[in-house]
């Protein structure tokens, strides 16, 4: 992997997964002091980083770009992008032929049930639960999406993840709720309904960016002074 690469991959990482906080600045030369390289890759990877939409441009000659801050309107646009995405994959999945069709299945009904499991614990496992719900969503993706639909996915499907992972906890409550929404999609795909597969999808995701939208509203957007 080319430098600039491998410095874009340990900013996202970094940014999806928490460790760089919301509205942090990001420094080059810190940057690439850390990782151990100079700073024409960390300055390529932060103008990637900022096109897709992890990074917020700096304004002025002294201002410093920041990780992208967790916004209500920015999660409700995310959301229903994913949606449209996914949906598209499970169109194409409820039109496997039934042997591929009833192996995606059965991964699907036990991620789900792990998925409610997870909530229903005493002690939840926040980690656990965004697992398993990533889980069921990624096996009817692995089985529908083509290669086009496979990379604008993987571009974007991070960017949700961030805000699943930084309000999961309040999240928890409802997933009795959206684990039935799964069964819909499940239903779906059984019956070879593709129409209705992509809609159950996207009617997820558009109930997954309410339920976020709420959650911002209760703890506060992240990021944005």
């Amino acid at each position: 992997m080319a430098t600039s690469g491998r410095v874009y991959t340990a900013l996202r990482e970094g940014i999806v997964r928490g460790s760089l906080a919301p509205g942090a600045r990001l420094v080059e030369t810190e940057i690439a002091q850390r990782l151990g390289v100079s700073r024409t890759p960390v300055r390529e990877a932060l103008t990637r980083l900022e096109r897709e939409g992890y990074v917020a441009s700096a304004s002025g000659k002294r201002a410093r770009p920041t990780v992208a801050p967790l916004t209500q309107a920015d999660v409700r646009e995310l959301l229903y992008i994913v949606g449209g995405l996914e949906g598209l994959a499970a169109h194409r999945a409820a039109l496997l032929s039934p042997g591929p069709r009833r192996q995606l299945l059965r991964s699907l009904v036990r991620a789900n049930r792990r998925f409610l499991a997870a909530a229903r614990s005493r002690r939840p496992d926040f980690n656990r639960l965004y697992e398993s719900d990533e889980e069921f969503h990624r096996r009817y993706v692995d089985a529908g999406a083509g290669p086009r639909l496979r990379a604008l996915h993987d571009a974007v499907k991070p960017q949700a993840e961030r805000y699943i992972r930084m309000y999961v906890s309040l999240l928890a409550g409802q997933a009795p709720v959206s684990a039935g929404e799964h069964q819909t999609i499940i239903g779906a795909i059984k019956g070879g309904d593709a129409a209705g597969a992509e809609r159950a999808v996207q009617t997820n995701w558009r109930h997954a960016a309410d339920r976020l939208a709420r959650a911002i509203d209760d703890a506060g957007e992240r990021g944005e002074w």
